[in-house]
């Protein structure tokens, strides 16, 4: 598949099996990734792949999380938090370490990082990989982050599922860019 066609057709796959992908693949979505715009050459992009046993330990730091938030949880919420990172064989958990007080903005390098994100879920659509790029009140609790090995001041910007797509995949009806145009129109 070429880079365009894989820019106009990539769509998110939620429902996600095995096999995940192979370690080779993973090294060329990681490859694709560090490519992506980075003002000033920070490259404040940090990621951790995790697989097999990994997504349970995960699990059961979904469940601390929201047991901090919520001490009240059911055993089916805190089983629901506990699964959440199961829905995949693999998971690619991007994060932005950001450098406090630099010349680039923190915004810029979260941007960054959410282009390499992008870059990644691109690739994984051009290589056949089923890809689910999520967030949620878990890539912004601060217990997840220390679990994770990061700071407050750092984002979780998605944690990116990657899969052999099971279910049926949604049909997206092209959009046409121009009913997302703006005319300039300076207002003094």
């Amino acid at each position: 598949m070429d880079t365009i066609q894989a820019l106009q057709e990539r769509v998110s796959i939620g429902v996600l099996g095995a096999p995940g992908p192979s370690r080779e693949e993973i090294d060329t979505l990681l490859k694709a990734a560090v490519r992506a715009p980075d003002h000033g050459v920070l490259r404040p992009w940090r990621f951790l792949v995790l697989e097999g046993e990994q997504l349970h330990q995960l699990g059961e730091v979904f469940v601390k999380a929201a047991l901090q938030d919520d001490p009240s949880l059911t055993a089916e919420e805190q089983e629901k938090a506990r699964t959440r990172p199961l829905r995949a064989p693999c998971i690619i958990t991007v994060v932005s370490e950001n450098t406090l007080n630099h010349k680039i903005p923190v915004l810029d390098q979260v941007l960054a990082t959410g282009a390499a994100a992008q870059n990644i879920m691109v690739a994984a659509h051009a290589l056949g990989i089923g890809a689910m790029w999520r967030t949620g009140a878990m890539a912004m609790h601060p217990y997840v982050k220390q679990q994770l090995g990061f700071e407050d001041k750092d984002d979780i910007v998605g944690f990116i599922y990657l899969g052999t797509p099971t279910g049926s995949i949604k049909n997206i009806p092209p959009t046409n860019p121009n009913d997302y145009i703006r005319e300039f129109s300076p207002q003094g």
